[in-house]
């Protein structure tokens, strides 16, 4: 598959990260001395309540919010603006509608100069890869939303990010049709083996996709724990959803539910001001 990312490339290296939102007397602390790394090829979901930096933190990573002080790096460089490296899939499309399927996928490829035989194929591979052949000649919104979000993850990936950055990206679809598009996202990143941080407030989402879980405290967001999946003998991969429903996926959701119950303190930053993560029990 020439998708394919090297396993060598998509290194995210957050350290000591701080970010600032608003001006004057509304200005205040988003991000709190957030540091920790995501390894080529690994699948990370961070999990937060809402209004917790979750989604800010993405966009300091997209290169579209500047940060007060730390470091974001990928494969060792700077990160200091947009770039199709990282690609970044939001929770509402944001497919042109009055392109086709086929012309929104291949656009990155046009703006880059590749020839329109060349472009279409690579299209072509890529909606066969998220289910949708025969669909080139649609229109956004002639599809179910299930499917733009397969239209518009095809076409983020056609630029062959190192990083995919996916901002709750099934949250406005229907119970069944979330499930459906995350065993499918799961297929895709088998496939592509590129680097994913996902953001979900949703703890079930968090355990059934990610390598490891990172919980994010209230404002200002900091990680207060890491959840190391791929050592708990429920969740070796392929997944399948039987594990949501097994004794040890429902002790850590539990887990999970008591850990975002936590009420933001003073204490919780004296005790743990860099960000260190705190094992998991077992």
């Amino acid at each position: 598959m020439t998708q394919t990312i090297s396993n060598k490339q998509g290194h995210v290296s957050i350290q000591h990260l701080n970010l600032h939102l608003g001006q004057a007397d509304k200005r205040f602390e988003a991000l709190h001395d957030v540091s920790f790394d995501i390894q080529p090829g690994e699948f990370v979901c961070l999990l937060g309540p809402s209004g917790c930096g979750k989604s800010t933190l993405l966009g300091a990573l997209a290169g579209h919010l500047p940060f007060t002080s730390g470091q974001l790096l990928l494969d060792g460089q700077p990160i200091k603006a947009p770039d199709s490296e990282r690609g970044l899939v939001f929770q509402h499309h944001t497919l042109f509608p009055w392109k086709s399927v086929l012309d929104n996928v291949s656009f990155g490829l046009k703006m880059k100069g590749i020839g329109k035989a060349e472009r279409e194929k690579q299209a072509r591979e890529l909606l066969h890869l998220v289910g949708l052949s025969g669909f080139e000649n649609r229109y956004p919104a002639e599809l179910s939303g299930g499917m733009q979000q397969r239209v518009e993850i095809a076409r983020v990936l056609i630029n062959k990010p190192k990083v995919l950055l996916m901002d709750e990206p099934f949250g406005a679809l229907d119970a069944q049709t979330r499930l459906m598009m995350q065993e499918l996202l799961l297929d895709i990143w088998n496939e592509i083996q590129t680097t994913v941080l996902f953001i979900t407030h949703d703890i079930d989402e968090a355990l059934f996709l990610a390598d490891r879980v990172l919980i994010m405290s209230h404002r200002p967001g900091q990680i207060i724990e890491e959840i190391l999946l791929t050592s708990k003998p429920d969740f070796t991969r392929p997944r399948s959803t039987d594990l949501v429903t097994s004794p040890e996926f429902m002790q850590l959701k539990k887990h999970c539910i008591q850990t975002l119950r936590q009420p933001p303190t003073a204490e919780l930053k004296r005790l743990n001001p860099l960000g260190i993560l705190p094992k998991t029990p077992a």
